[in-house]
């Protein structure tokens, strides 16, 4: 199992701890459908009568997709690299970069594509939380890890270029959160108030340390922080607490980071890249909160798809999400911020 990259100073990395399900009969076609144990916690199949994402674009802001992937080809938007390219960018969000050559952990974003909108009852492989929804894929990681300056162009592009959600499947060390309270590191902290005042929801991962803060860029203002559940609803051993400033954290799926792959979460990753443990060629198994985060951003476009506001889509997200055993819905709580996110409950709700 690999666990997350650590670099130095102010780089960011992917927040993956790891790369079975309790079986059910499928609604749809998807072969792995039945170990995707993370769509029915979240009831997202229950959702899709009523809103199935369409017409809303999710940027994956990462380290690029295999956009020759079967199972993502279809779903892609024009996207971008930021990654050893200047102020613009010089790419198209490929997972390999700008020099053409696959780097170790760059199946990463592959994998968070397919999470939150891989094609649904197409017989191929898994399904996505928002069906219908559009990915953007934006490369601002490589080998796994990279700068706040390429994630800030990464956000500020998918804010200009129609996306209605970004995804943050990354996050610093712990103790980055003082450079962006003193104003030392600014950039990302601009660029999400940036895509929110242009009415785009970031959702973002709180980290695998085991720690009691959400890392940053979740810990922004702006940003929804996501914790990961295992399968049995229990806060994953590996997750951060949903825990900052303004409260905005809710919980999702990320897998259990030990050793059955089943336990974990299935999607794509770059054809050919799957492996041998997991067994297949075009599929994977991973752990973290990098896999809770596009269960929150897939709901969210559920939700974006309705004409929801901005603010609507996260104060939606959070009281209709419910805390485990208790059962309660609306009740903060430092394990799982508001709650395990609910699609079913969420698309019903008022669009007030």
């Amino acid at each position: 199992m690999s666990f997350t990259r650590v670099l130095a100073g102010t780089a960011v990395v992917t927040a993956l701890v790891a790369a079975a399900a309790a079986p059910a009969e499928a609604a749809v076609n998807d072969p792995l459908y039945d170990k995707q144990w993370g769509l029915r916690q979240i009831h997202a199949e229950q959702a899709w009568a009523t809103s199935t994402g369409a017409g809303v674009v999710i940027a994956v802001v990462d380290t690029g997709v295999d956009l020759s992937h079967p199972d993502l080809a279809a779903k892609l938007v024009a996207g971008a690299t930021f990654v050893d390219c200047g102020p613009g960018s010089c790419g198209n969000g490929d997972w390999r970069g700008p020099n053409g050559v696959p780097d170790a952990g760059d199946e990463h974003g592959t994998h968070v594509a397919g999470i939150a909108a891989a094609a649904t009852g197409n017989g191929v492989g898994v399904a996505g939380v928002a069906p219908d929804a559009k990915i953007m894929p934006i490369k601002v990681l490589e080998a796994g890890s990279g700068s706040f300056a390429d994630i800030a162009a990464g956000i500020r592009y998918a804010a200009d270029h129609g996306a209605k959600v970004v995804n943050l499947s990354l996050g610093a060390l712990p103790g980055t959160q003082a450079l962006t309270l003193t104003g030392l590191e600014s950039d990302a902290t601009e660029a999400i108030a940036y895509a929110q005042a242009k009415g785009v929801a970031v959702i973002a991962a709180a980290g695998n340390e085991t720690a009691p803060l959400c890392d940053t860029p979740a810990w922004e203002a702006g940003a929804l922080c996501v914790a990961a559940t295992d399968r049995n609803e229990v806060k994953a051993w590996y997750s951060n607490l949903g825990v900052k400033t303004d409260l905005k954290a809710v919980a999702a799926p990320g897998g259990a980071g030990l050793v059955n792959c089943d336990d974990d979460i299935w999607s794509s990753v770059p054809v050919g890249a799957g492996s041998a443990t997991c067994g297949q060629s075009d599929y994977d198994a991973y752990a973290g909160t990098s896999m809770a985060t596009p269960y929150v951003s897939g709901v969210a476009a559920l939700l974006a798809a309705q004409g929801r506001s901005v603010a609507n889509v996260y104060s939606v997200l959070m009281s209709t999400a419910r805390t485990p055993v208790a059962g309660l819905r609306g009740a903060y709580t430092p394990l799982y911020g508001w709650g395990i996110v609910d699609a079913q409950a969420a698309v019903a709700a008022p669009r007030t």
